[in-house]
């Protein structure tokens, strides 16, 4: 499958090193198009529209009699800087500073933005791929700003503050919507073609650029005006950096036909595990075996075993254990204590002969809580699990003196971690053996077998979209909804024969596998 990210940017590379397109000798040297900038900054700092200060550290990159760069600054002095020389480029390119080619680098708005005004207040989230997106938008009415930071269509804004990924991120504003811009973003208005300028600040070129003159703070990194007006910027004549343009845009259009099928694809694998889990849980993916014994006996054994240890006083009689069968009359009923009542309307689906419906609280074993010890202890929180493959990612190795209140539940083999807060829901893992000593946090109920379910089985079972989706309808909260123990005890359960929950998990480990590895072959 191709990487598309790394087509992308293998691309931008040729583009911003004249390997893209081929050079036509009647263009205009880029030498040529650089000194005509030099004259109109001057002229603007003539006309007021620039000050003096604007220009002051512009300067001239030229290539000597010897072969080598050099730069000229404007109080005349000339530094050799081939040290500084990223790459070569074709004899009708230049290099140049960011700032020389810039009309200056100014900081956007610090003030306050609103849900509504004038016009639209363009942030570092709306900094996409090289373009805007205007999906997640704030306001502003203020005038002065509005007229200080209002944007022209071909300008650059360039995230001078983010995470040390993000940094540095680039896009070109189309004039698609009014517009100014926040604090943490630079402005780049430049008399060079704007998109040729955007592939340059989007190529792995920069991206390094900006990870070796980042400054890092705690959570984030900066780069400033004066770092980036240091930048090289490789500069083809003004007709090649249309071409190119036109070029990477035919291509990148082909790229993108590429990623939306990957995406359509992806969301089909989704769908189709999502299936293939519902038929197992349904009694259909495997063909029922009459000779199997029927969970109906599984669960009558397991029940006199809890019974028995009752009578021994190891374990204190559930109030809410509840006996669910079918009567004479082909109706669900479920009994309760001494209490006998009619449940045909929650059955959400028939099973196979052999199967049985099963509450959580009388098919898992219930939770027991734990607390860290020594000086360093393994926590399974919220965020550790990988909600696509639901797998455990890493746990925090974290000093017990600094353990949350929330590490509280135990886990062991066969565990599995069920989230119950959202957007977290489908946080589900199978605990193994390699995390069987964490401690997991109260974010999860932690679903450990009594005997009526096979681990995997029971893994199998909470991921399914019949599990997810129906619980899903108990979330509840406005800050942090979340769906709560009773509700997952609570939810009725398909229970196959022992025999029939290997042969599924036999099955759906054969099949996932399979998809796994469409999956990895997409990233």
């Amino acid at each position: 499958m191709i990487d598309t990210k790394a087509l992308r940017q293998k691309i931008l590379d040729l583009a911003i090193r004249g390997k893209l397109v081929p050079q036509d000798p009647d263009d205009e040297p880029a030498s040529v198009l650089l000194e005509r900038i030099r004259q109109q900054k001057q002229q603007m700092v003539k006309e007021g529209k620039l000050k003096p200060k604007d220009i002051k550290n512009d300067s001239v990159i030229f290539v000597g009699e010897d072969n080598l760069h050099y730069e000229k600054f404007a109080d005349g002095s000339v530094k050799c800087i081939e040290d500084e020389i990223p790459f070569d480029i074709p004899g009708s390119w230049a290099w140049t500073r960011i700032k020389t080619v810039s009309v200056d680098l100014p900081y956007g708005t610090s003030k306050k933005s609103n849900s509504s005004g004038k016009v639209a207040v363009l942030r570092m989230g709306n900094l996409q791929d090289g373009e805007i997106d205007y999906s997640d938008l704030v306001y502003s009415s203020d005038e002065a700003d509005i007229e200080k930071y209002y944007l022209l269509e071909n300008d650059l804004l360039f995230n001078r503050t983010n995470s040390a990924e993000w940094v540095g991120k680039t896009s070109i504003y189309r004039g698609d919507t009014p517009a100014i811009y926040a604090g943490y973003l630079i402005r780049i208005r430049t008399p060079l073609c704007g998109e040729y300028l955007n592939a340059v600040m989007n190529s792995a070129y920069a991206k390094n650029y900006c990870i070796r003159v980042k400054t890092d703070a705690v959570n984030q990194s900066n780069i400033n005006a004066q770092k980036l007006g240091m930048f090289l910027v490789p500069v083809a004549p003004i007709k090649e950096q249309h071409r190119i343009v036109t070029s990477f845009k035919r291509i990148f259009e082909f790229i993108q036909c590429i990623q939306r099928g990957k995406k359509e694809l992806s969301a089909l694998i989704q769908s189709t595990k999502a299936k293939i889990l519902d038929l197992a849980i349904r009694g259909q993916l495997v063909p029922q075996n009459p000779a199997d014994e029927p969970a109906s006996i599984l669960l009558e054994r397991i029940r006199a075993e809890k019974e028995e240890l009752i009578k021994q006083g190891i374990i204190k009689r559930d109030k809410k254990e509840s006996v669910i069968y079918r009567g004479e009359d082909n109706s669900y009923y479920e009994k309760i204590g001494g209490k006998v009542e009619n449940i045909s309307d929650e059955i959400p689906f028939e099973l196979p002969d052999g199967w049985m419906w099963c509450r959580g609280r009388s098919c898992f074993a219930g939770m027991e809580s734990t607390k860290p010890q020594g000086e360093f202890f393994d926590y399974i929180d919220i965020d550790a699990i990988d909600n696509r493959l639901h797998r455990i990612k890493t746990a925090k190795h974290i000093p017990v003196s600094e353990a949350p209140s929330r590490a509280s539940r135990a886990v062991k083999t066969g565990s599995v971690l069920f989230s119950l807060v959202r957007p977290y829901l489908e946080n589900i893992a199978l605990v193994e053996e390699t995390h069987s000593h964490c401690i997991a946090s109260t974010g999860f109920y932690v679903c450990n077998t009594n005997g009526i379910l096979l681990p995997q089985f029971m893994f199998f079972l909470m991921i399914s979209s019949y599990v997810v989706s129906g619980l899903n309808q108990y979330m509840k909260g406005d800050n942090s909804p979340s769906i709560s123990k009773d509700n997952i005890e609570s939810w009725l359960y398909p229970i196959p024969p022992m025999a029939e929950q290997k042969a599924i998990c036999a099955k759906l480990k054969k099949v996932f596998n399979l998809i796994e590895k469409v999956e990895n072959s997409l990233s």
